[in-house]
């Protein structure tokens, strides 16, 4: 018996729902199992081992929460520093880009201010509070431009480490067949560095809720950080919790935001099983 081959052999690959979206939803059903049993436990040892006046509890969270949107005290104030973190991380993360991206290929002058950025950075972000306070007054423009000031540098230094750690042959090649500068930065530096600055991004998005809410912790009569400091004055606890609760949504959103830039760029790269 002869086998004659007729074409070529295609053999299914359609995988099941399950194999292609299973494991991502054994993951969030275990983040929210532990989730759940973090806050059972907290509410079991708040009421009755621990004084609930240090520590609160989750009902009382939820019950402030609760208060704060019927008032609109939780919107108001939320929206402002939601606004303050936008702005702040954008600035932030676009001057960091392309500073890092632009110096990094310039050797000579990313070698003589290297020590300089490092030096600045060193430098606590709290401590910067009074003096943009003195520049800039207690409005928004201030929380803005110390989140931007935190993001910057964060963003700066993955991206010129991206550029910096970018293959050489890949830049050789494209010279030997022709290429401009423009072209090398084009097609070859910007897509390979894109890992660097997308970290930057991720890691940065904490650094500017932690910004905008030590500006308005240190001068502010509005704001999430207004909003701890007037819990925390009248030891609410609760308020305190609640608050902390509201800006970790937020950064949340922000990851999922960037997350999804990510993917976008980062499409030529092959995916992970």
């Amino acid at each position: 018996m002869t086998l004659t081959a007729t074409g070529p052999v295609r053999v299914a690959l359609d995988r099941t729902w399950w194999q292609r979206h299973g494991r991502t939803t054994t993951v969030w059903a275990l983040r929210i199992a532990l989730l759940v049993v973090i806050l059972v436990l907290w509410q079991v040892a708040a009421d009755r081992w621990i004084d609930s006046t240090f520590t609160s509890k989750p009902t009382d969270i939820v019950g402030r929460l609760g208060e704060w949107s019927a008032d609109g005290t939780l919107w108001t104030n939320t929206w402002i520093t939601v606004q303050e973190i936008v702005y702040g991380f954008l600035i932030g993360a676009a001057a960091g880009a392309i500073a890092g991206f632009v110096l990094a290929s310039l050797n000579l002058i990313y070698r003589v201010l290297d020590p300089f950025v490092l030096a600045l950075y060193s430098i606590p972000k709290v401590a910067l509070a009074p003096l943009f306070i003195v520049w800039f007054g207690i409005g928004m423009h201030m929380k803005v431009l110390l989140a931007a000031v935190t993001v910057f540098f964060l963003v700066f230094l993955n991206t010129s480490a991206g550029v910096r750690e970018v293959d050489r042959g890949l830049i050789d090649a494209v010279r030997l067949m022709g290429g401009s500068r423009w072209d090398i930065a084009r097609k070859v530096v910007l897509p390979a560095s894109m890992t660097g600055v997308l970290t930057g991004l991720k890691v940065s998005i904490p650094y500017a809720l932690i910004g905008a809410v030590i500006g308005e912790l240190v001068a502010s009569n509005r704001g999430l950080g207004y909003l701890i400091n007037d819990a925390a004055s009248q030891f609410d606890t609760a308020g305190v919790f609640a608050t902390l609760v509201v800006l970790s949504v937020i950064a949340a959103v922000l990851n999922v935001f960037v997350s999804l830039i990510g993917r976008r760029a980062n499409r030529w790269k092959p995916l992970d099983d």
